[in-house]
Order: structure tokens, then sequence, then C-alpha cells
């Protein structure tokens, strides 16, 4: 055989012992790509993803789409071969496989999480919303969670309303500990509560509970061993004076409370948002309606833009990131807060584009 025939079918050879190599072999790494955009304004499945009722409605126009990012499972094995062209792919990222699910988190615990920020964001975006027109929100301190083999198992329970300490009244979740910490170990605390169940009633007829009851703990030792503990985690739940119920399966983590909120205050708005434009956005928000940063923001550009979005309502700690890769004729608005989004919505819809906050690289 001749030597340049040998040296071509060697290399060939190692060409596709290479290539068998790249795909047998799993690599730690994951990816995300653009996922799908849903209008908050529109339906998904079916229905509308924003249902509400008991408090007069108005007819909406345009988008106010959220934007999701699309990942690799957490048991998803990536070869060499994938990963590169992942690498290569303008629209994907190929990142370590410990960004996405860190300290060996595995799929059901991740997307337990995922729904979790979900349920918060939708509680929030719902609170923001009303705040933002004014309507006011009723909130309350309630047990969250009640840890297993703790004193207070048994006799607090999840969805308790919590009125008082030890006679001291809370306002904030965090009121809870410093007057459980008040007390050494081994000492007696007293809880003000309404039961869950006579709580979720007064709700549902829409008044204010008015069953008591006083529950006496014994404290425990923390695991820090500083520290009186009863074993809650104490939280906020709202009481709303009319149902607002946001319809929208497979979709977890935080990062559309702006959207869900803005779509909200349309509904309930005589003068459209949009006045009939494509805007797209994204971001967490609190019950004071303050945005903040969400991950994968490059990926819901590209979604957007394709979905066919003109504006990215984007987070201001995300501009840096977003304006470096930004798909052509997408404008990017940067927003704090959700007044500043309805501030710049109002503005395109007088033609004032000029004087958009823009993202800038600064």
């Amino acid at each position: 055989m001749p030597r340049r025939t040998a040296t071509m079918l060697a290399s060939t050879l190692v060409l596709i012992c290479l290539l068998i190599a790249g795909v047998l072999i799993p690599v730690p790494y994951a990816e995300m790509s653009p996922g799908p955009t849903v209008n908050t304004l529109g339906e998904a499945r079916g229905e509308p993803v924003l249902s509400i009722s008991g408090r007069k409605t108005y007819p909406t126009d345009g988008h106010l789409n959220m934007t999701t990012v699309r990942v690799t499972s957490a048991d998803y094995k990536m070869n060499a071969v994938e990963a590169v062209y992942g690498w290569l792919a303008h629209d994907n990222v190929v990142v370590p496989h410990d960004t996405l699910y860190p300290d060996g988190k595995t799929e059901e615990q991740s997307s337990q999480e995922n729904a979790e920020e979900f349920s918060q964001s939708q509680e929030s975006a719902k609170v923001a919303a009303l705040g933002e027109l004014g309507i006011p929100v009723t909130s309350r301190v309630i047990v969250a969670t009640v840890v297993k083999d703790s004193p207070a198992e048994g006799k607090l329970h999840a969805g308790d309303v919590i009125r008082a300490v030890d006679g001291v009244k809370v306002t904030e979740p965090g009121d809870v500990a410093e007057q459980v910490t008040q007390r050494k170990p081994g000492q007696d605390v007293a809880f003000t509560i309404v039961p869950a169940k006579e709580a979720a009633e007064a709700e549902k007829a829409r008044k204010e509970p008015t069953v008591t009851r006083k529950v006496v703990i014994r404290t425990a030792t923390s695991k820090e061993g500083d520290r009186a503990v009863v074993g809650i985690q104490a939280g906020t739940d709202h009481v709303f004076p009319f149902t607002i119920d946001i319809n929208l399966a497979d979709v977890g983590g935080p990062s559309a409370g702006l959207m869900f909120a803005l779509g909200i205050v349309d509904k309930l708005t005589p003068e459209s948002l949009t006045d009939g434009k494509f805007v797209a956005g994204t971001g967490t928000i609190d019950d004071k309606g303050r945005v903040g940063p969400i991950g994968g923001i490059d990926m819901k550009l590209v979604g957007a833009r394709k979905a066919g979005a003109e504006y990215f309502l984007t987070p201001a700690d995300n501009c840096a990131s977003a304006v470096s890769d930004t798909p052509d004729g997408l404008t990017l608005i940067k927003v704090d807060t959700i007044d500043d989004a309805t501030k710049s919505l109002e503005k395109l819809r007088k033609g004032d584009r000029a004087n958009l906050p823009r993202c800038t690289t600064g």
C-alpha cells in the first residue's frame, strides 16, 4: 500500500475513533437555549393566562409576553460532540452542569424549587400590580412550614395566621423569630393564631376571621446552640379584594413576575398599556414592585425577537449583559420597578420613543 494512502487511511481511522469517543464520552456540561414566550394577555392551552373575577376588567390588545429558557435536564448526559456544537451555535449556551444544578441537585429537587419560586412570583405579581393601581391588599404573617420532630409539630400548622407572639403583635415574618429568641431554650412561648381552616373560610367569605387560639410551645435549642427555636418558618400571605388566577403550567422560576404584574394592570385599566404593540420582557418582582435580575437574558432576547417582539422590558441589573448582544430590531427598555415599566409603556403609546430609558453598557 502506498505511503500516502496508508497515511490517509490512518488519519481517517483516527478521526472516526475521535468522533466515536466524542459521542460516547459524557462531559460535565449542560445547555441553555431560547424557550417559548407566552402572552400574559392571551391564552395558553385554550384558557386565559390571567383570569380576574369580582372586579371590572377591560379589553386588551397587543402583547406583554413573558419569556423562558430551555435547559437540559439534571440527569441528561451531554457528550463532547454536543458540547462543541452548543459552543458554536449562536443561540445556545453551554455551561458547567453545576451552574444549573449545584450541589448535585436532582431533576425533582430543581423542579420543586422552580415551582415554589413560580408560585411566589405570582403572589408578588398580584400584590405589585394592585399596589401600582392603588388597590389595597391585606397582608398577614402565617406559618409557612413546620419542621418535622420540632416542638411546633402538631401544635402549629402550615397556613395558621400568627397574630401575636407572647402578646406582641407581629406584622412581618421576622417579628416571629425576634420574639421567640427573646426566650431562652426550654422556656415557653405563646402564639396567638387563627387556625388555617378558619382563616381560609373567612378569606373565602371575604370577611375578617374572628376565631383565635392561644398555643403554648416549649422552645428548643437551635442547631447552632445559641438561641431558642420552635421549629417553624414564618411567611407572608395576602388577602386580595377579588380573585386573580394565573393559569400557566410547565413553567418554573420567578422571572415572569414583572410580565404577570403588567398583564394584571392592563386588564384592570381602561386604556391599553401596549396600544397594540408587541412588548416582551422578564424580571423578578417583589411585593413593593421592585424588579430584579434574572438568568439567561441573552436567550430570552433571542426568543422574544423570534416571536415578533419589538420592545423588551429589561431589569436594570441585566442591561449591561443584554445590550452587548441585542438581536436586530429589538429595543431594550431599562426597568427598576413596575412603575418604570408602566411609564415607559405610556411613552410608547404617545410615540415618545426618544425619551425611553434605554439599556446601556455603563
